[in-house]
């Protein structure tokens, strides 16, 4: 008889030897020693591809009481042959039977924890292969569990979760297809593997209006809780085309559906401030809590009032301005997120909200609330501080679409607390350019008390100012100095001196002071300064013995990568284009005050 024949029979032989002895016992007489010798016993049938004679043990009836209190064992090597044989092997076929048959047989608490620790010991590229392999007996178990039923619903949802958060979200189109490592399918399954807990509750709420068995539907909420944050948050949830069933989609249209069956979809939409989170002693445990709840949340906003999921069952009660005040704070917590499947999902929300409203409607009061303030400052950050492009541009015309929207005092006060806030000269030549169509709009079509009189006169201070005086970087501020100049040209042209509806003529003594004259001061600064700058590179370039000679040039404060001196000369002659324009519009400007103001001396002589 060959060796490896006679050593199978053996593992065979212990395994009947050892099933013979117990067979014989009461299930209270089983012994550590009788746990131990059968899963040796078992795993080495297993390792040596006799899982069909195995198989066979386990079905025998006689051998029910054993396979009960002992089969739990066997599932880590179990789970090690499965992945170890392919696809169509018998062999294969015949580890899942056994996987069936244990989960039919087995003590439900003690196999509960071996399928757990299974799926807690996995890790890397199995670790959704693993999930779906186990996930139909863990059901069978779950349900057939009468003690803490809920607490171990709970406790599998989120280790099946915690194991799947670390694995990257595919997002491309070809990452969704290519599903490299399973997660697109192991979480549908997941979401499969709750409904019947889901249609447990659902039933229970339907058989009494006070359903007083919160544990299980809490414990469904916290697994909705987790998915919207992991991997909705991140995940690409846009229709795209040549995926008929998007898996993202389809997960949250399934999670949407678990909140909306147990009652709890429309209150943690509008949870606002009033959320309730759990007690910790540990501030460190209470503020992860937080987050987690707040990006979830935001996750959901942006799931229903984007992409619609469960708008159906939306009520259709609630303004415009009301759905942008409760969504702000989820909008807030996006736009802190860097990343840009999580940022792009903060730009949509605001944009939609804000799309829902008319222009001009939203009342000025709401800028007392906090988010209201902060979410144009993240907006700014993103304009000026964001790699991709896109997303710049898209943030600048969500600011803009945010400014229509308020009437005119909110516009006013939001102007102020931008001017004050951006520290970007850009972002602020960009509202000034907004108060000067402002201005414009209470010169020539309706009056506002708000951009014309003392109101104006407030903010022209902030506008018509230089933040150093005459030491200011004029190349730095240049978009918000020429947007102040430009705004001060148009309000000489249009506002009657006689009239001085935007008091830009009382106060034009304060503006030479603040503005005009530490500006003209500032320009023959830097003008000389660069003209000296320049001369001495020509200088340096004819001593030098190549013009490449590579050296550094510090520009409005910031040291300039190394570059050759032909291109330090590029960069100074730039800085003196800049002040030409600046000089242009300063010239004009005085300009058009020295010959309104001769003409009303004419007129008064």
């Amino acid at each position: 008889m060959p060796e490896e024949h006679s050593q199978t029979i053996m593992a065979v032989d212990e395994l009947q030897a050892i099933i013979q002895r117990c067979q014989i016992l009461e299930e209270a007489d089983f012994k550590g020693e009788d746990f131990n010798l059968f899963q040796v016993a078992g795993q080495k049938c297993l390792e040596d591809g006799y899982a069909a004679q195995l198989l066979e043990v386990i079905q025998n009836e006689k051998n029910k009481v054993i396979i009960k209190n002992m089969g739990w064992n066997l599932i880590s090597p179990l789970v090690r042959c499965i992945f170890m044989y392919k696809q169509e092997d018998d062999k294969r076929e015949h580890c899942l039977r056994i996987l069936d048959q244990l989960a039919q047989l087995c003590n439900p608490k003690e196999l509960f924890l071996g399928l757990l620790e299974q799926i807690e010991q996995t890790s890397g590229e199995q670790v959704c292969q693993t999930v779906m392999l186990l996930l139909q007996p863990l059901q069978t178990v779950l349900l057939k569990l009468q003690n803490k039923k809920a607490y171990s619903v709970g406790l599998s949802l989120a280790m099946i979760m915690n194991q799947l958060t670390p694995l990257p979200v595919p997002y491309t189109k070809q990452q969704i297809q290519e599903d490299k490592l399973g997660l697109c399918r192991c979480c549908n399954a997941v979401v499969d593997f709750a409904k019947p807990f889901v249609n447990e509750v659902v039933k229970n709420m339907e058989k009494s209006s006070e359903y007083n068995d919160m544990e299980l539907k809490e414990e469904l909420i916290k697994f909705c809780m987790q998915s919207l944050k992991y991997p909705l948050l991140t995940a690409q949830l846009e229709q795209l085309e040549g995926i008929e069933d998007h898996p993202f989609r389809r997960f949250a249209t399934e999670i949407i559906d678990i909140l909306w069956n147990t009652g709890e979809l429309i209150p943690l939409v509008f949870v606002h401030h009033k959320g309730k989170s759990p007690h910790w002693e540990n501030q460190e445990f209470a503020d992860i809590e937080r987050k987690n709840s707040a990006d979830s949340l935001a996750c959901l906003s942006y799931l229903m009032f984007v992409q619609h999921f469960g708008v159906e069952s939306f009520p259709v009660v609630f303004s415009p301005s009301y759905l942008l005040l409760c969504n702000m704070t989820h909008i807030e917590v996006l736009l802190k997120r860097t990343e840009e499947s999580v940022l792009s999902k903060g730009l949509d929300l605001f944009e939609s909200c804000l799309l829902r409203m008319e222009d001009n409607s939203l009342l000025h009061h709401y800028l007392e609330f906090r988010d209201f303030i902060n979410v144009p400052q993240d907006l700014v950050k993103i304009m000026t501080l964001c790699p991709m492009e896109h997303m710049r541009k898209k943030s600048l015309n969500i600011l803009q679409l945010f400014i229509d929207k308020f009437d005119t005092e909110g516009k006013y006060t939001l102007f102020r607390c931008l001017l004050k806030t951006s520290n970007h000269a850009g972002v602020e030549g960009y509202i000034i350019k907004n108060i000067k169509d402002q201005i414009h709009l209470a010169l020539t079509e309706y009056d506002n008390i708000w951009f014309t009189g003392h109101h104006l006169i407030s903010l022209l201070d902030l506008v018509l100012s230089l933040p150093e005086g005459a030491e200011t970087d004029l190349l730095q501020n240049s978009d918000r100095i020429m947007a102040s100049l430009n705004l001060l040209r148009y309000l000489v042209i249009k506002d009657c001196e006689s009239d001085s509806q935007t008091g830009v003529w009382t106060t034009l003594g304060k503006i030479e002071q603040n503005f005009l004259k530490p500006l003209r001061v500032g320009l023959n600064m830097s003008r000389a300064h660069y003209e000296a700058e320049i001369k001495n590179k020509k200088e340096n370039r004819k001593e030098a013995q190549s013009s490449n000679t590579v050296c550094s040039v510090t520009v409005s404060g910031e040291k300039m990568p190394a570059m050759t001196t032909g291109m330090q000369l590029q960069v100074l002659h730039s800085a003196l284009f800049t002040f030409d324009l600046i000089e242009s519009v300063l010239a004009r400007v005085e300009e058009l005050i020295e010959v309104k103001t001769k003409a009303v001396m004419d007129e008064n002589s």
